[in-house]
């Protein structure tokens, strides 16, 4: 039943209207950027999808393997209607503290996490506080995965105000830019609409971190952007 179950949402998941409008994105001739959004899936995670849907962009979640246990269906949701999901370790720990084995079980562990939820195993991960080195790098081609950065950060778990929030993404939006918030603040999620809507005004397209990639494809053990 249970891989009856994957093999659905993997079918729903290739052939989603959402996937394939995003795929004829081309950033080489329009200006895009990437909403990034960390240590979710979690409450107002569903608010966030609601105004994407609505407004017909496209983000990257990269997930907690713990959130997702006790979300999975927001996961799902999430990858269902074509945003890039990619893993964010299981308990969120800085990697570089943590023996080889302890690594690879945080990124395993949630691998297996995500795809039981969503049926498709993440291909990219974030390091948690964006601490890395050339061990964990190493480590995370071990488990096929790459590793996705970022280009600016919002601080908004720092800033937790949503005027601040959105001060910070329209400074730090840039053409291929990937910007990094959380969607477990609730100012955040209060700022989108108005992100949303004024970052479309400057004519960027807002798209996943793969179509941001221009179809090259991740690498694992490689480091973006």
């Amino acid at each position: 039943m249970l891989i009856q179950g994957l093999l659905a949402v993997s079918l729903v998941l290739a052939g989603s209207p959402a996937a394939t409008t995003q795929a004829k994105i081309d950033c080489a001739k329009v200006k895009c950027l990437a909403l990034t959004f960390d240590d979710g899936p979690g409450t107002r995670t569903p608010a966030l999808l609601d105004l994407f849907k609505k407004e017909r962009v496209k983000a990257t979640f990269f997930l907690v393997g713990k959130q997702v246990e006790r979300h999975p269906s927001i996961a799902r949701r999430a990858a269902a209607e074509g945003h890039a999901i990619g893993n964010h370790t299981y308990s969120h720990p800085s990697l570089p503290t943590r023996f080889d084995e302890d690594i690879l079980n945080e990124l395993q562990v949630t691998q297996e996490i995500i795809q039981a939820a969503t049926g498709q195993a993440p291909k990219m991960f974030r390091p948690p506080f964006g601490h890395t080195d050339d061990r964990v790098l190493e480590l995370a081609n071990q488990a096929e995965l790459a590793q996705v950065l970022w280009t600016g950060t919002t601080l908004d778990w720092s800033l937790r105000d949503a005027k601040k929030i959105k001060a910070s993404v329209l400074r730090l939006a840039k053409r291929n830019g990937v910007l990094l918030m959380h969607d477990t603040v609730p100012q955040t999620v209060k700022a989108m609409p108005g992100i949303v809507n004024e970052l479309k005004k400057r004519g960027y397209h807002l798209v996943t971190v793969p179509t941001l990639l221009r179809g090259k494809g991740l690498e694992s053990g490689v480091s973006y952007p």
